[in-house]
């Protein structure tokens, strides 16, 4: 699947649109006025929720998106369609109510958990003139665009008569439709190509209880011949996700293994990368596959959260080649940092070019493991390497780089930096120990303060043997071995 075909693609997303509100804080005393937490409040941000976030998932795989759906008139629904116009998102189908409240949702966090959420909505379903203003939006809209969405989260937007005018117009036109169904009632979605509820909500649809593989066979299939949808696509957690279609049988897709951090949006990304590849003229199997490695790395991150190009691109490709694993993008970071100091994880981090791996740089690296529990090493990416080096360099690519590392015991993540990154990594990470070579001093070593202000520490590797990779570069040119 060629994901640079996505910024080709139209979709229509029709649904409920919320905003995601955050405030991140510390714990540190029990309130005297009741036995609860005291959240001291360090930051807070908001970003869209619902269908908005599959509408972010796609705008960050570059998709051209158009939004129908609700918003009241109040001060969130005014920054929910700024937001929206922000991404570049056409709004014209973003419908205003004036006797109803834009969603919010509002989560606390403390501690890297999450305390609690509370909920400003109103469920009640909207007026037969809104829907109609909803329709006249999807008439317009629907024969530019490749695949429309429909992301219901039950908030009285996505009516049965929304979703039977909206399929019939998607059959005559011969458009894909999707829909991430709520409620008990899947009949409701007759006429959708693709139905994606996950193993719950299947459960509660058909009516039975689903404990093993057989009981989701056989619910997936009373689904699929029970509600007039073409195929039925169940997600199932850390299990992955089930295809089922029509006369063929049951399609597992297995969960690929990472750390999970945060589950929430999970199901809009999986959403938004299927209807993407879809889209792009990928089959059903394959888009689904590609959804369930999207949906893997979103779980790794904290918060609503989308999937960048570059991180489905890299989650491609280290499926192909396991030794790459090890490796992480720069907006990974700050996710994998929470979870290891969540865990007590001592970080050391170490960085360089490392362009020909030679035994200083494993000495290197095995005595940097010794002074933690987890070693990150950044490289330089190769328009860095070859301002540093000049030219010819580097003589591996960052993917080769990355892969010999990778494949290092003593090395645990692997992460390609650009100039003027590094900073932001040290900031990131904030490692308790910065390694470096003992070629240098503590004070040429970039971010040693940085990392001496949060109370980590440099530590200077002795360099035993004059050796560099440079330096085998020109005895290889100049037919002299090193």
């Amino acid at each position: 699947m060629d994901i640079r075909r996505f910024k080709d693609c139209s979709i229509l997303v029709i649904g409920d649109l919320m905003i995601d509100a955050y405030l991140w804080g510390e714990v540190e005393r029990i309130s005297p006025e009741a036995p609860v937490q005291v959240v001291e409040v360090k930051s807070e941000d908001t970003t869209l929720g619902g269908a908005g976030n599959v509408i972010n998932n796609l705008v960050a795989l570059g998709a051209k998106v158009s939004a129908v759906g609700i918003v009241g008139a109040d001060p969130d629904g005014v920054l929910l369609c700024e937001k929206l116009r922000a991404s570049g998102v056409g709004i014209d189908g973003v419908v205003q109510e004036a006797q109803r409240c834009t969603t919010r949702k509002t989560r606390i966090i403390a501690a890297h958990q999450h305390v609690l959420r509370l909920d400003r909505e109103t469920r009640r379903e909207i007026s037969a003139e809104n829907r109609g203003a909803m329709l006249r939006a999807v008439t317009e809209r629907l024969p530019a665009c490749d695949v429309v969405m429909v992301s219901d989260y039950g908030k009285g937007v996505v009516t049965k008569a929304l979703v039977s005018e909206t399929t019939r117009m998607a059959k005559s036109l011969g458009k894909t439709s999707i829909a991430d169904p709520k409620g008990l009632d899947f009949k409701k979605y007759a006429g959708i190509t693709v139905l994606t509820p996950n193993k719950k909500e299947a459960s509660a649809a058909a009516g039975m209880e689903i404990h093993t593989e057989s009981d989701l066979v056989a619910a997936g299939n009373r689904i699929l011949h029970t509600v007039e949808i073409d195929s039925l696509l169940v997600t199932c957690g850390k299990e992955g996700m089930v295809v089922f279609e029509r006369n063929e049988s049951p399609y597992v897709i297995h969960a690929e293994a990472r750390q999970v951090f945060d589950v929430s949006g999970a199901g809009d990304t999986v959403a938004a990368v299927l209807g993407l590849a879809l889209a792009a003229g990928a089959p059903l199997k394959q888009a689904a596959s590609l959804a369930n490695t999207a949906a893997g790395i979103v779980v790794g991150k904290v918060g609503t959260a989308t999937v960048s190009p570059a991180e489905l691109s890299a989650a491609l490709e280290s499926r192909q080649d396991p030794v790459r694993r090890k490796e992480r993008q720069v907006s990974e970071l700050a996710a994998l940092s929470r979870e290891l100091k969540r865990q007590g994880q001592r970080v050391v981090f170490t960085n360089g070019c490392f362009d020909l791996l030679h035994a200083g740089h494993i000495r290197l690296f095995a005595a940097s493991k010794q002074l933690g529990d987890v070693l990150v090493v950044a490289i330089d990416d190769d328009a860095a390497v070859a301002a540093l080096k000049g030219p010819g360099r580097p003589v591996l690519k960052a993917t080769e780089r990355v892969r010999m590392l990778s494949a290092l015991d003593s090395i645990d993540y692997v992460v390609v930096f650009a100039s003027g990154q590094l900073d932001f990594l040290i900031q990131t990470l904030q490692p308790a120990v910065l390694t470096k070579g003992s070629n240098y001093t503590s004070q040429r070593v970039y971010g040693h303060e940085q990392v001496e202000k949060i109370g980590g520490r440099v530590v200077l590797i002795p360099v035993v043997d004059d050796i560099s990779s440079s330096r085998i570069i020109d005895g290889i040119k100049n037919n002299r071995p090193s």
